[in-house]
C-alpha cells in the first residue's frame, strides 16, 4: 500500500506538470509566433517480485512471466510543436514580417545570437532594424558594388545588423542625365529657319551633382559650299550647341582649348590655366531627315559632354562657335568670336571631324576627375513635314520609350519595401530605388531541439544542430510584410487535454485517499 501512495503522488506531480504546460499554452494563445508544447508520460522503474522463467522441455512445463509492480509515472518529454505555423494576422506595418517555411529570423543582443519566428520589428533612432519588444537587432547582409558590372549586390560575406535607415540611406544621390531626345515637327517654312538665329531647341539635363541645366541648340539649313552661291541641301540640317543655361537662366557655356585633352587643335601656344579648363564640349552634327541618319551614315544622334572644373573653379572665357564639314557636306563658317580669354583666335575654326576625334578620345577618359557623363540626344523621331509654317520641336530627358538615362536630382527616402526573399529596397522621391540589404534566416537539422529563452527567442543546442544561415528562398520559404505569424495553440485541443488532465489528477488523488483508508483499516485491526 505504501507503493500505491507513492504512485499516486507521482501521478499528481506529472499531471500537475501537464497542467502547467497546458496553462502556459492557453496563456500564450495570442503571443506572436508562439509554438505550443505538449507533455508525454512514461512509467517509472518497476519492482520485480519474481523473475521470468523459460519453458522446460524435459518436464513440459511452460514459462512464467516476471511479476513486477510499477512505482508510478514521470514526465517523459515536453516537446514543442515548432513545425506547425500559426495563422496570419494582418497589421499593415511594413516592418511586420511573417515567415513561411521552416526558417527563423536571426537576431542579436550584441554578444549572443538568437533565433525567432516573431517578425514584429521596428527601426530605432539609429535606423537599425530591430525587435520591437526587446531591441535585439535583426541580422542580415549589407550591399557591395560588383567589380565587374558596377551594380549594387548583396554582400553575403558578413552577417551584421541592418542599418536600413542610416543617414547614408535616407537620401538618394543624384544621377547625371545620359539620354535625351528631340521630337516634334521641323517645318522648313517656319520663320525661325529663315533667320540667322535658326530654330532654337532647349534640351534639359541634370549633372552628377543634381543641378539642372538646359542645353540650347540651333537648327539651321545645311549648304553645299562647292557651288557659288552655296546651294541649300534639301532635307539636310545642321544642328549645333550654342549655349548651356543653369537653373536660373544664366549661361555657363565656355569653350576652352586644351591641347592635352586630345584631338582638338586651333589655338597654338600655351595651355589654358586650371581655372579655364574645358567646361563643356561644343557639339555639332549634320542630319538628314530623308534617311534618319547623318550624311556620313551614322544614326541620328547628337552627343555632347560636360566637364567639371578642377576644385570647382568656374571657367572664364568667351563663346566660340564651332563650324566645319561633315560627311563631305561643307558647312559655311558662322561668325566666330575673335578672342578667348584675351587670346586672339581670329580665323580659327574647328571642324566636326576634329570634334568627333575629341569625343572618341574622351570615351577612354571616363575616370578623369574633370569628366561628367556624356548626354546622347536621339533625333530619330523628328519629322520634316508641312505644319503650316510652325515648328514644334522640343527636347526632353530620357529615352523615347522610358525614363532610362533621364537622370534625377537628390531624393529623400519615401518608402521601404521588403521582398519575399528578404531583400530590402528603398524608394526615393526622385524616382530612384536602392537595394539596402537582405534579412538573413537560419534553419536547423532538428528545430524541435531548440531551447526556449523567453521573449519569443530560441537558442541553438547540441540536439538542434548548428544554425545554417542562408537566403530564405533556398529552402522554399518566403517572407510576407504587413503580417505576423500568430500562436499555433489549438484551444479546443488544450481544453480537451485540460479535461483529461483534471480527471487524471483526480484519479491519482483517489489512489492516495483509498490507500490512506486502507492503512486506517489496517491500524484499526488491533482495536
Amino acid at each position: 500500500m505504501m507503493r500505491s501512495l507513492f504512485s499516486g503522488v507521482a501521478g499528481l506531480r506529472t499531471h500537475q506538470t501537464r497542467m502547467d504546460v497546458i496553462g502556459n499554452n492557453i496563456a500564450n494563445v495570442n503571443t506572436v509566433a508562439y509554438k505550443s508544447s505538449s507533455v508525454t508520460f512514461q512509467d517509472l522503474l518497476y519492482q520485480t517480485t519474481q523473475n521470468a522463467t523459460g519453458a522446460n522441455e524435459k518436464t513440459g512445463r511452460a514459462g512464467i512471466n516476471a511479476k513486477q509492480i510499477g512505482l508510478g509515472v514521470s514526465t517523459g518529454s515536453i516537446s514543442t510543436n515548432i513545425s506547425t505555423s500559426g495563422s496570419a494576422q494582418t497589421t499593415g506595418s511594413p516592418f511586420d514580417i511573417r515567415i513561411t517555411g521552416d526558417s527563423f529570423f536571426v537576431v542579436s543582443d550584441g554578444s549572443n545570437q538568437y533565433f525567432t519566428r516573431a517578425g514584429a520589428f521596428n527601426v530605432d533612432a539609429n535606423g537599425t532594424l530591430c525587435m520591437a519588444t526587446n531591441g535585439y537587432t535583426v541580422q542580415g547582409y549589407g550591399t557591395t558594388k560588383d567589380a565587374t558590372t558596377g551594380e549594387i549586390v548583396i554582400d553575403t560575406s558578413n552577417l551584421k545588423a541592418l542599418d536600413i535607415m542610416s543617414d547614408e540611406n535616407l537620401i538618394s544621390d543624384p544621377v547625371a542625365t545620359t539620354n535625351a531626345y528631340i521630337t516634334g515637327i521641323l517645318d522648313e517654312n517656319s520663320d525661325a529657319l529663315k533667320t540667322d538665329a535658326g530654330q532654337v531647341v532647349s534640351v534639359p539635363f541634370i549633372d552628377n551633382l543634381g543641378y539642372s541645366y538646359s542645353a540650347q541648340f540651333k537648327i539651321e539649313f545645311n549648304y553645299d559650299t562647292s557651288t557659288d552661291p552655296p546651294t541649300k541641301l534639301d532635307g539636310q540640317y545642321q544642328m549645333s550647341l550654342t549655349d548651356i543655361l543653369d537653373s536660373k537662366g544664366k549661361s555657363i557655356f565656355y569653350y576652352g582649348i586644351d591641347d592635352t585633352l586630345g584631338g582638338v587643335s586651333g589655338v597654338a601656344g600655351e595651355e589654358m590655366s586650371s581655372a579655364d579648363k574645358l567646361k563643356t564640349l561644343k557639339a555639332a552634327k549634320v542630319f538628314n531627315f530623308g534617311t534618319g541618319t547623318t550624311p556620313d551614315g551614322n544614326t541620328a544622334y547628337l552627343t555632347f559632354d560636360t566637364y567639371k572644373t578642377p576644385s570647382g573653379a568656374k571657367p572664364k572665357g568667351t563663346l566660340m562657335k564651332v563650324s566645319g564639314t561633315s560627311g563631305g557636306a561643307n558647312v559655311p563658317d558662322p561668325p566666330v568670336k575673335t578672342e578667348i580669354n584675351g587670346q586672339d583666335v581670329t580665323g580659327v575654326g574647328l571642324d566636326l571631324d576634329a570634334l568627333r576625334t575629341f569625343a572618341t578620345g574622351m570615351a577612354g577618359m571616363m575616370d578623369d576627375a574633370n569628366h561628367d557623363n556624356a548626354v546622347s540626344i536621339d533625333l530619330s523621331t523628328m519629322k520634316n513635314i508641312d505644319n503650316k509654317g510652325t515648328s514644334t520641336v522640343n527636347g526632353k530627358r530620357g529615352s523615347l520609350t522610358s525614363d532610362a538615362g533621364a537622370g534625377c536630382k537628390v531624393g529623400d527616402m519615401s518608402s521601404i519595401s521588403i521582398g519575399q526573399d528578404g531583400k530590402i529596397v528603398a524608394t526615393y522621391t526622385n524616382g530612384q530605388t536602392k537595394l539596402l540589404g537582405q534579412i538573413a534566416t537560419a534553419t536547423f537539422a532538428n528545430a524541435s531541439g531548440l531551447e526556449k529563452e523567453g521573449d519569443n527567442l530560441y537558442a541553438a543546442t547540441l540536439n538542434s544542430g548548428e544554425a545554417v544561415i542562408n537566403d530564405i528562398t533556398a529552402n522554399g520559404g518566403s517572407m510576407t510584410t504587413g503580417e505576423l505569424e500568430m500562436s499555433n495553440v489549438d484551444l479546443s485541443a488544450e481544453f480537451t487535454d485540460m479535461i483529461t488532465t483534471q480527471r487524471g489528477f483526480q484519479a491519482n488523488s483517489r489512489i492516495i485517499t483509498v490507500s490512506d483508508t486502507m492503512l486506517e483499516e489496517l491500524v484499526n485491526l488491533k482495536r
